[in-house]
């Protein structure tokens, strides 16, 4: 290793500052509107799916940190959504290839979803028996049901999120909410 002038470490700074400045595509104006606007739905899709609100502060950052650097964003604000959540669902498959342990994991019937209106002891119990359904569906039945119905997503978005064939949406949304029913009904019993 040779020693570096003066000269040269203000080339490598100036260097390091311009490659910062291509990778972030956003100024700082644009970003916080946009985090404004999508940041509580992203949480709650990440929320869900990881049934973690700790883990989904996480990875809400990993997917903000991720969607900064992505090399071609989308121009266009829907495309910008979706790619977002596409990035979402990365994320949330990348964590679950590096399972942790802990007690949200160890009790995954733990409803962690924000209470609706409804404060009686029955809907307690209706949101408690829906999120513990929700536990046991495949990743991607819960990613389905959430992104269409929680979410309000199309088909093309979902498909698009999801990295799976439109014309597969509602064939796969049917079977999600065909085992999401048989498995309520057979808590109800």
């Amino acid at each position: 290793m040779h020693d570096m002038t003066l000269s040269e470490l203000d080339r490598l700074g100036a260097a390091s500052t311009d490659a910062a400045e291509e990778i972030f595509h956003m100024d700082e104006d644009a970003f916080r509107l946009f985090y404004d606007r999508t940041s509580r739905a992203v949480w709650a899709y990440l929320s869900r799916a990881t049934g973690d609100p700790r883990q989904a502060d996480d990875l809400l950052q990993e997917t903000y940190y991720r969607f900064l650097r992505a090399a071609a964003p989308p121009s266009d604000e829907e495309h910008r959504k979706n790619y977002l959540f596409r990035i979402a669902t990365n994320v949330v498959n990348d964590t679950r290839r590096r399972p942790r342990l802990d007690a949200v994991q160890m009790h995954p019937g733990i409803d962690h979803a924000d209470p609706r209106h409804d404060d009686n002891a029955n809907g307690a119990a209706r949101r408690v028996d829906l999120s513990r359904a929700m536990a046991r569906l495949k990743p991607r039945e819960r990613d389905l049901l959430w992104l269409a119905y929680a979410q309000g997503s199309s088909h093309r978005e979902i498909a698009d999120v999801l990295g799976l064939r439109t014309s597969s949406i509602k064939l796969l949304l049917f079977r999600a909410r065909r085992r999401l029913a048989s498995m309520l009904r057979e808590r109800s019993r």
